[in-house]
């Protein structure tokens, strides 16, 4: 990964929001979909540069996130993009673990599976695997 272990430097030209944290988009390097939307803290960046693989801030647990550390399906980082105003990420993603790569944790392959339709909210994308499978103890 570019930007890695060696200087710090360019994380300080991310605008980070009073909780210290970033939002970010993993977007799919192949096909360009948009799988999910999570947020960053400055130590979950700098690791995913450092390592290649996407490692995100929960904010529920207060602590770092191993994207694919409970359900072995890891987001490989193809490269790091920050938008004009330095405030969003965008991260290009390989999703490993299933074909095609399962990001959500529904079992779907995007958290992007709702559409409206006159009035509700439809889920238009299959459960590709029972999340209860996938998360098991």
């Amino acid at each position: 990964m570019t930007g890695g272990a060696a200087t710090t430097a360019w994380l300080d030209a991310v605008h980070w929001d009073e909780k210290g944290l970033v939002p970010v988009i993993a977007q799919e390097h192949s096909s360009g979909d948009v799988l999910m939307f999570a947020w960053m803290n400055r130590e979950a960046l700098q690791k995913t540069a450092e390592l290649g693989r996407a490692v995100y801030f929960s904010r529920s647990r207060k602590k770092l996130w191993f994207k694919g550390e409970e359900s072995g399906y890891v987001q490989a980082v193809h490269e790091i993009r920050l938008d004009c105003d330095n405030d969003v990420v965008l991260l290009r993603v390989t999703q490993r673990g299933h074909n095609p790569g399962i990001a959500c944790h529904t079992g779907r392959h995007s958290c992007f599976f709702s559409v409206l339709r006159n009035g509700q909210w439809q889920a238009v994308d299959p459960v590709l695997k029972d999340p209860a499978t996938i998360y098991t103890p």
